[in-house]
C-alpha cells in the first residue's frame, strides 16, 4: 500500500498472518494497493479497512482531553496528577502547534485542579524555555513588542499557575523549585 501509484511514497508492505499487520496512516486522499499471491495457500486472501477523514493521533487525543477537561462533572473522576505529568512531558517534547495545544491543555488542568492534584514544579523545563525567550526579547530591540505565540502561551501558563499556587499557599516552594540557584543569586544581587 502506498500514497503514490509507483509505490515509492509512504509504502507499507505486509505478508503473512494478520498478527503481522498494523494500523498506519497515509497522507492525501488516494490509496494505491497491490495484492500478490504466491499460491502457497488456498485461503481467500486479505481484508483491510480504510477510514477517510481520520484526525491524526495527536489531534484526536487533544480534542478528547480538551472536551473531558471542559466537563465539570467528569473532571473530579479524572487522574489529574497523572494527566498533568504526562501532558507536561508532551509540552516539553513537542514543537509548533502541537506544543501550543499541549500548553492549552496544561492551562485547562491548572484551572480545574485542586490541592495536590498537580506537581507544578514539573514545569521547570518550560520555565527555562520561557525565561530564555524573555532574555532574548530584552536583547532584541529590532522587534519591540512582538511576542511569538509560544511566548504568549507560556506567559499565560505561568501567570495562571502563579495565581493558582498563590491560592494554594505554596508560591515560595513553587518559585524555588523552578529557578536555579545561580538565577536566585543573580536576582538577589540585583
Amino acid at each position: 500500500m502506498s500514497s503514490s501509484s509507483d509505490f515509492q511514497q509512504d509504502r507499507h508492505s505486509f505478508s503473512g498472518s494478520p498478527e503481522k499487520w498494523n494500523d498506519f496512516e497515509l497522507p492525501g486522499d488516494t490509496l494505491y494497493y497491490r495484492f500478490t499471491s504466491d499460491m502457497s495457500n488456498t485461503e481467500w486472501g486479505y481484508k483491510f479497512t480504510v477510514t477517510v477523514g481520520h484526525l491524526g493521533r495527536f489531534q484526536t487525543g487533544f480534542e478528547i482531553l480538551k472536551q473531558m477537561l471542559s466537563e465539570e462533572r467528569v473532571v473530579p473522576h479524572m487522574p489529574l496528577a497523572r494527566i498533568w505529568e504526562w501532558q507536561v512531558g508532551v509540552a516539553c517534547r513537542q514543537t509548533g502547534h502541537q506544543r501550543l495545544k499541549a500548553i492549552h491543555l496544561l492551562l485547562k488542568i491548572v484551572q480545574c485542579s485542586t490541592q495536590g492534584d498537580c506537581d507544578f514544579t514539573l514545569l521547570k523545563p518550560l520555565w527555562q524555555l520561557f525565561t530564555h525567550m524573555e532574555n532574548n526579547l530584552c536583547h532584541d530591540v529590532a522587534k519591540p513588542g512582538i511576542l511569538l505565540p509560544l511566548h504568549r502561551a507560556l506567559a499565560e501558563l505561568f501567570f495562571v499557575t502563579e495565581n493558582r499556587v498563590t491560592e494554594l499557599g505554596s508560591l515560595q516552594e513553587y518559585l524555588l523549585a523552578l529557578n536555579t540557584e545561580d538565577h536566585l543569586h543573580r536576582c538577589t544581587a540585583q
